[in-house]
């Protein structure tokens, strides 16, 4: 009867951090969402908005890794129940990353709205924004469905993402080379592009997690991704 009592305690621990998890998510998809948006319209509240509530996914990170040490300090879990507070921690870390990304392109725009437009750059970089979070929304919803398929679908998705990140890439190179008082929107657009597809590298590390705490192994390293252009 102790030891059951003593399962029940940690499964009720598990569940609260997960509870964390996933409202970490919620605010992470919504941080992106409205980081784009405001992209598009040009809008500086909202963009001081994201920037003000990435203090509560920080803060969010914190207290799961705070949980999840004293969980493995007080429960002493068991291997399996070791691998998914393991794996929880590196999804809040993940998910604060994209955070931070999301307030990253807040800030940018609060220096774009005083620049010249660039054509249909701001409605690309909201659709890729846009799939970003679509892959963030499923890969949350395989991890608490323990759903290893669906998580590897994500992974394969993160493929598109590269694929818009290099149509845009050669837009503005483009657009630099037609006219030079294109070059400063163009490499802050860029900036916005690059950190939106870091974004969906940190949603596919949330994907290898999932994959990884279901299997107990980490997906091939050699799966197949779009070939990124750089800037040399």
């Amino acid at each position: 009867m102790p030891d059951q009592h003593i399962v029940s305690s940690f499964d009720r621990d598990l569940e609260g951090i997960q509870a964390h998890i996933m409202k970490m998510g919620g605010l992470v998809e919504a941080a992106i969402v409205d980081a784009s948006q405001a992209l598009r319209d040009q809008d500086e509240e909202l963009s001081a908005e994201v920037i003000k509530r990435d203090q509560a996914i920080d803060a969010l990170d914190s207290l799961i890794n705070e949980e999840c040490a004293n969980l493995i300090a007080l429960r002493a879990p068991a291997a399996l129940d070791l691998r998914v507070v393991l794996s929880v921690m590196k999804i809040s870390s993940n998910l604060e990353r994209i955070g931070d990304y999301a307030k990253n392109l807040a800030k940018r725009n609060a220096v774009l709205v005083h620049m010249t437009p660039i054509e249909g750059a701001r409605g690309a970089l909201q659709r890729m924004a846009r799939e970003v979070q679509l892959m963030l929304k499923d890969v949350l919803d395989a991890f608490i469905m323990r759903d290893m398929d669906k998580a590897q679908e994500v992974l394969e998705r993160d493929r598109d993402v590269d694929q818009m990140y290099n149509a845009l890439f050669r837009e503005f190179i483009t657009f630099m080379m037609e006219d030079p008082r294109h070059i400063t929107p163009c490499m802050h657009l860029h900036f916005i592009a690059k950190n939106t597809e870091r974004m969906g590298d940190h949603v596919t590390s949330v994907a290898e997690q999932v994959i990884y705490l279901v299997s107990g192994n980490m997906p091939d390293e050699n799966r197949p991704k779009a070939t990124r252009l750089e800037a040399e």
